[in-house]
């Protein structure tokens, strides 16, 4: 069958947007062939930075011919329902439709309407066009004489031809004739902007892309990310060097180029004297190149290494050289092309050496109080005021967690002041780890320094988890304190949207608990930030009215501002010493529903099923998420054992009698059962069950002997399944019957030692 060929040849496309234009070209291309009925068999799209490419086939030739009946109007319907309907199906009589009998509703006229399927050529044709007038670019342009006129085509950047052919692999494919803009579909591209930028013509895709690569230009990105990556390396290992890998910075450097070149350049060794990760940053920011690092083989004999610049995962002994990719073959060997790059790092450099050097002069705790001006949120105050509060929630938190009060609290302190340093300024991504080489450079602890960098994470399912206490204990603090604040004045995600990051948040929080095994109620924790925020947000709202008040009315502006000021003394007084207010409880309710629905999500992901998680939380107080974690686990091998599946399907049955009966009787049966009335071994032999697993079972809890737990309720299943083969519930004496029933309850409770069955599903 026939193949498509459709090239948007124009200037260089950003490479940030190159891998969703690609998508997003064939997907519109396809999603509208099967909506006009022509299935195809396989579709392949490209970028470049100066074009995008699609290949599409096994398309069929034509449209299949379409035979649809229509149901009209009844016989003898109202003319203008009849007219109507010929009008509809462009027949142009009675005579022309079929009757459809139908004795129950009566007679119906039909229509077999005939729909010839057209020429794909002709269907490309016509949505070829509509494509490309709407593609949904991030940000587009106008250009030319054109651009004045209502209704000119947008593109991302000056769209100068179209190629779009459609044939056999065999014959010579036509062109399909559309025109957008006044730029006419054919057979013509171009390759390298450089090196070869004469037309070339092209039939179908096997032919264009030999010929692209005969001129200079290598189609498939991830031919261009190989090239790359296999010659920076080749270059570096030449040298005795190795390349530092970054996925990201190769996929951008990818979308830069259509004809990949790696060359060497290097920078004075002076600028080694500053942190590995600020050259990184410096060199890949500004001229999108790699650096590169000792290699781990041992060094020729004489040479020495370079001290270590950095104590970054991975980053090794940086060099004083780094590797570029040029898009063209120079004459010269890319002399030119090296030596201008080295003229702009070594500058780049000078600048990122002064910054670091600046930095150094200034202690981190003299940076603080500029932190008193810069607002965290209108409701939640300064990020001063809230680095008051992590201190004080990390230094409550730090005996939790095994980590020294005093140091805990000097990491807190300090945790946030590289925000204002000239680095961070200049490059975001560094922030917590120049404040760690900062502290130590100022001769802090390396735990407190630790602290810096660490507190930040986990970042995401991938990233690290501190272990070290007192990076735990600030990291714990910093999250928590995101969730309190923004619960209390009810900026909470909703859906799609978390623009706050909260749910980030409260995963790392999970994961700080569980990866380092903490025992922490957290209803203990979330008090004090989120009683914090609730005053705070409730004096925010009494500061602006009175400063309201106070403009409008001069006179008594002293005494409105004075109490505002009192109001905010009152706050930071007794902002964590009071107890639970009822006001405060339904927002920590909510914030730890919160944390449960995202364990959910967690344990999910590693296959742990998601309403035994409910079932445990259904229970009161579970807010230890680590033996919620572990009870959880238990709870889903016990349930694996025949012993589970059987307890929990005669502990349904027990839930699902009582809650008919309960409806049917307008009452609950919790009381305790008369032993007097057991009639039946069966009866007494359940009774008995009960109140042993029930003593095991709790037993084995409050040791957080979850396995123990699980072995006592097995205990139980034989008496129920005995109880419901043997003995009837709803018997015909009101008394033993009512005893019965609240000895199902008994089932119920005793289950309620280790979780909710009733959550469970089957």
């Amino acid at each position: 069958m026939p193949d498509l060929l459709f090239e948007l040849f124009s200037e260089e496309i950003p490479a940030r947007m190159q891998a969703k234009a690609a998508d997003d070209l064939r997907r519109m291309v396809t999603d509208k062939l099967v909506a006009e009925g022509l299935v195809y068999e396989g579709a392949k799209a490209f970028a470049t930075p100066r074009r995008l490419t699609l290949t599409v086939h096994g398309i069929p030739v034509r449209q299949s011919d379409l035979k649809e009946e229509r149901k009209g109007p009844r016989v003898g319907g109202p003319d203008a329902a009849i007219s109507g309907f010929l009008k509809a199906t462009g027949l142009a009589s009675l005579d022309e439709a079929k009757i459809q009998r139908d004795p129950k509703k009566g007679d119906f006229y039909i229509a077999l309407i005939e729909k010839p399927g057209r020429a794909t050529l002709d269907v490309l044709a016509d949505m070829l066009p509509v494509i490309i007038r709407t593609f949904p670019w991030p940000k587009s342009m106008r250009w030319g004489e054109r651009s004045a006129r209502s209704g000119t085509l947008s593109w991302v950047r000056p769209l100068h031809a179209i190629v779009a052919t459609f044939g056999l692999e065999t014959e010579e494919p036509d062109v399909v004739k559309f025109a957008v803009d006044g730029i006419e579909a054919g057979q013509t591209t171009y390759g390298h902007r450089f090196m070869a930028p004469v037309p070339i013509n092209v039939r179908r895709f096997e032919d264009y892309e030999a010929k692209l690569l005969d001129s200079k230009v290598v189609l498939d990105p991830q031919r261009r990310k190989d090239t790359i990556l296999t010659d920076a390396k080749q270059l570096a290992f030449a040298q005795g060097f190795e390349l530092v890998e970054d996925q990201v910075l190769l996929d951008e450097v990818a979308g830069l180029v259509e004809w990949p070149v790696v060359l060497m350049g290097s920078f004075d060794k002076e600028f080694l004297s500053i942190p590995g990760e600020v050259i990184r940053a410096t060199i890949r920011n500004n001229q999108k190149c790699f650096v590169v690092r000792q290699s781990a083989s041992p060094l020729p004999a004489g040479e020495r290494s370079t001290p270590r610049v950095s104590a970054a995962a991975g980053e090794g002994t940086l060099t004083n050289k780094f590797i570029l990719t040029a898009n063209i073959e120079a004459s010269d060997g890319g002399k030119a092309i090296i030596a201008g790059n080295e003229r702009v790092i070594r500058a780049r450099l000078s600048d990122a050496k002064f910054f670091y050097e600046t930095d150094l002069k200034t202690k981190l705790e003299d940076r603080l109080p500029k932190f008193e001006n810069i607002v965290f949120h209108e409701k939640l105050g300064a990020q001063g005021e809230r680095i008051k509060r992590i201190k004080q929630l990390a230094a409550g938190i730090a005996p939790l967690v095994g980590a020294d009060v005093e140091k805990t609290k000097r990491a807190a302190h300090l945790a946030k002041a590289d925000l204002l340093t000239e680095v961070v300024g200049e490059f975001p991504e560094l922030q917590g780890l120049m404040g760690k080489y900062y502290a130590l450079a100022q001769g802090e602890d390396a735990s407190v320094a630790a602290a810096s960098e660490e507190h930040y994470k986990p970042q995401g399912p991938a990233d690290r988890v501190p272990t070290d206490p007192v990076s735990v204990a600030v990291a714990l603090a910093d999250k928590i304190d995101t969730l309190a604040g923004f619960w209390a004045i009810d900026e909470k995600p909703t859906g799609s949207k978390d623009p706050y990051a909260l749910r980030r948040a409260a995963l790392g929080v999970i994961r700080l608990l569980l990866e380092n095994n903490l025992k922490i109620r957290l209803r203990e924790i979330l008090v004090h930030p989120l009683r914090f925020a609730l005053i705070h947000a409730n004096l925010a709202e009494q500061r602006r009215l009175k400063q309201q008040r106070a403009e409008e009315n001069p006179v008594l502006a002293p005494q409105f501002m004075a109490l505002a000021h009192h109001a905010t003394e009152i706050g930071n007084r007794f902002r964590f010493n009071a107890p639970a207010q009822p006001d405060e409880i339904p927002a920590i309710t909510d914030l730890l529903s919160f944390f449960a629905d995202r364990l959910k999500v967690q344990l999910r992901e590693q296959g742990a099923r998601h309403d035994l998680v409910d079932a445990v939380f259904a229970l009161e107080g579970q807010d230890d998420l680590l033996m919620v974690v572990r009870r959880v686990e238990s709870l889903g091998k016990f349930l694996d054992t025949d012993d589970g599946k059987n307890l929990l399907a005669g502990t349904k049955r027990a839930a699902n009698i009582l809650r008919i009966e309960e409806k049917k009787d307008g009452k609950a049966y919790d009381g305790a059962p008369d032993t007097a009335l057991y009639s039946l071994a069966e009866e007494k032999s359940l009774a008995k069950a009960i109140d042993q697993v029930k003593a095991e079972a709790s037993a084995a809890v409050a040791k957080e002997d979850f396995a123990g737990a699980m072995s006592a309720m097995a205990k139980l299943r034989p008496a129920v399944d005995a109880f419901f083969d043997k003995v009837k519930v709803n018997d015909d004496d009101p008394k033993v019957r009512e005893n019965r029933l609240k000895l199902l309850n008994e089932i119920r409770a005793a289950t309620r030692a280790v979780a909710d069955f009733s959550k469970i599903q089957d």
